[in-house]
């Protein structure tokens, strides 16, 4: 089959909007499964993980690759809830578009929020789908209005609902001016086409108008035609709204029913009429080491090699599993590529393109390409694969700080081992899952983003690696950082095996940017002190950052920079310079003013109108900062900031408080200082 071109593309949304569910209606409806998972049932096939099919939600981002009228749809599913904001965040990473699904009842929730701004920091293009419009309280004009006010973004239907909860039927096509019908016979799989029934013409040409005239902004051939009162061209409006959503000027808004199968179809459609391919998206931007300036990296398999790791899986018959999409050139198996942040040759053993959990090999990879390579031993996620001649990085990517640990400890000493390979494997696959020593208590602590996160960390521990352990009861991950800027000058010199190892260091430790995280820089010239003693030095440091003076807490957010050096050739020695970075940088800290951070959490609260009051002041006793409300039909949603300290509980407080009608979803916003 000739390819017409390629999609890479992601379902983002809040939890039980119906994303995966839509997702499987797609696999279904492109031919790539012979049923249709179902969530509810347990048996959806991009949920492929045992608890993701026991807890009915999704938690890693499945990729698969499809094919929609001669184009290739390399399809990403990502999770909904606010514990696995980094798979959507990795996901993202490497889309070229996306697709935002809401529910018609639910319209734009908290998460729908976190990623749809995710999406806004990374340039997605993205187009909306209302789903549920057959739940009882679905108002898919409501949801438009949340799209426009919450999201400020610029949503344009181009379709309209055909009655809604229960009388939910079908829907309009504005551009055609057609009804669209499913045929319930054969699960969806036709639906049928016919001219608008008299009572629905006027609503349809009302917003057709609405349509055109918020195109004609985008293209002057199409004012022109407006104005005059001339029939637009089906090929114009089409063009015109693929241009607006790659410019991320508006959001074309598709409606359906996901579950009844309906409304499937024309958002494939859609992905391919509206959504861009590879080569319709901005260059990526690299950073060339060795001339040190930023780069274009340009959608050309003719190019040099540049792709990027975006995501780590263990696979236990498989191994270790390394996600990867292509930018520029072509990825071969069984080349040899360069690790270029980590400077390290690596060989690509296989290349696979994955279906959920399912595989198939093939021999290479192209730019724009989404698949996974079998044999890395150095690379993990936000690595860039590239070419040894050719050393440029593609930016990495951020996650937050866990901010909730347990403390984890094996049922016997035979079971040690397997912990320590299990924790391993997890925090290979999870940049925002991470495990240390308390030197206090002597306990090991396992640190994520929230109390789903570690539960199903601790699950996957107990059940797939086989592990017997005792967890603790879940406690806060503080932080530490400095008030003040200190500089510090370290000897290190000591005799190992009848040999001097000698290095003399100056160090500036300054306050950094809140969420800039540690920053090392040098201000040594390297004709005067070698690279690999400058690299020794800033592991050094790097090192120590996981202990922090006051409590042995981590530490955020500070700027350490080299400041000078020397170098005497018979004593100096790598270990010697790597030793006096983090004995320097310890003492260094110490003397800056150390502070101790707690997790500030972002706090949305729903709540019906009677109960706003005790919501209001039980969120201020707990210490609780209000910052907005917001007022629907049947509730009000308060949001607010809560030190994750006096979080605990709040489930159950809340529940008493609203009569069982109140819910709550919270994600971390930032670190501050203990009061």
């Amino acid at each position: 089959m000739a390819v017409k071109g390629l999609r890479n593309i992601g379902i983002m949304a809040h939890i039980d909007a119906g994303k995966t569910t839509t997702s499987e209606r797609i696999l279904f409806f492109t031919g790539k499964t012979h049923r249709i998972g179902e969530v509810d049932n347990g048996n959806a096939t991009l949920d492929w993980m045992e608890q993701e099919q026991n807890r009915g939600i999704t938690i890693t981002s499945a990729a698969t690759t499809c094919f929609w009228k001669d184009y290739q749809i390399n399809l990403i599913d990502t999770p909904g809830h606010v514990d696995f904001t980094a798979e959507v965040e990795r996901s993202l990473r490497v889309l070229d578009g996306a697709i935002g699904v809401f529910c018609a009842v639910g319209g734009v929730e908290p998460q729908s929020e976190t990623v749809w701004h995710q999406a806004d920091r990374y340039h997605v293009p993205r187009i909306a789908y209302v789903n549920k419009n057959d739940r009882i309280g679905a108002d898919f004009y409501e949801v438009i209005k949340e799209i426009r006010e919450k999201l400020g973004a610029n949503p344009l239907p181009v379709q309209l609902p055909i009655g809604s909860e229960s009388a939910f039927e079908g829907v309009i096509d504005l551009l055609t001016m057609e009804e669209l019908h499913w045929n319930s016979g054969d699960q969806g799989q036709t639906y049928e086409k016919l001219p608008l029934r008299e009572d629905l013409v006027l609503q349809a040409q009302e917003w057709r108008e609405k349509l055109i005239d918020a195109l004609s902004a985008f293209s002057d051939e199409m004012t022109e035609l407006y104005l005059n009162g001339e029939e637009v061209p089906l090929e114009l409006i089409k063009k015109t709204l693929r241009s607006a959503t790659l410019a991320q000027k508006i959001v074309p808004v598709f409606c359906g029913a996901s579950l009844r199968n309906i409304g499937v179809q024309p958002l494939l459609d859609g992905v391919i009429d509206y959504l861009p391919a590879p080569q319709d998206v901005p260059p990526m931007i690299g950073h060339h080491l060795k001339k040190e300036e930023d780069v274009q990296v340009i959608h050309d398999p003719k190019a040099n090699l540049l792709a990027l790791l975006f995501k780590v899986q263990n696979d236990p018959q498989g191994g270790i599993l390394n996600y990867v999409r292509v930018y520029s050139g072509v990825l071969e198996s069984g080349a040899q590529v360069a690790n270029i942040g980590k400077k390290k040759k690596e060989r690509i053993n296989r290349l696979l393109k994955m279906h959920a959990n399912r595989s198939e090999q093939t021999e290479s990879l192209q730019a724009g390409d989404i698949g996974v390579v079998i044999g890395l031993k150095f690379s993990g996620t936000g690595d860039t694969l590239g070419q040894e001649n050719y050393p440029v990085l593609l930016e990495s990517m951020h996650f937050p700080e866990p901010v909730i640990s347990v403390a984890i400890e094996p049922k016997s000493v035979a079971d040690q081992e397997k912990l320590n390979e299990a924790l391993e494997v997890l925090q290979l696959e999870d940049p925002t899952f991470r495990v240390r020593d308390n030197k206090e208590t002597g306990q090991l602590l396992i640190s994520g983003m929230g109390e789903l996160h570690l539960d199903v960390l601790v699950t996957r521990l107990i059940k797939d690696f086989k592990v017997a352990a005792r967890v603790g009861n879940p406690q806060v991950s503080y932080r530490e950082t400095i008030t003040k800027t200190i500089t510090h000058t370290e000897i290190y010199d000591k005799t190992i095996a009848n040999k001097e190892q000698k290095a003399i260091i100056t160090l500036e430790v300054k306050p950094g940017e809140r969420e800039s995280g540690i920053i090392f820089k040098s201000r040594v010239v390297k004709a005067k002190v070698p690279e690999e003693y400058q690299e020794a030095v800033q592991r050094g440091v790097l090192s120590a950052m996981g202990a922090g003076p006051l409590l042995g807490y981590p530490l955020i957010d500070l700027e350490v920079t080299l400041m000078g050096a020397e170098v005497d050739e018979l004593t100096a020695t790598i270990m010697a310079f790597e030793a006096a970075g983090a004995l320097g940088v310890d003492k260094a800290v110490t003397l800056a003013g150390p502070v101790q951070l707690e997790p500030i959490m972002k706090v949305d609260v729903s709540s019906p109108h009677d109960f706003v009051g005790e919501v209001i002041s039980h969120l201020t006793m707990k210490g609780g900062l209000i910052l907005s409300l917001d007022s629907l039909a049947a509730r009000e949603i308060i949001h607010s900031q809560v030190p994750l300290s006096k979080m605990f509980g709040f489930t159950t407080g809340l529940r008493s408080m609203t009569q069982g009608r109140g819910t709550f979803s919270m994600e971390f916003s930032h670190f501050a200082p203990l009061n």
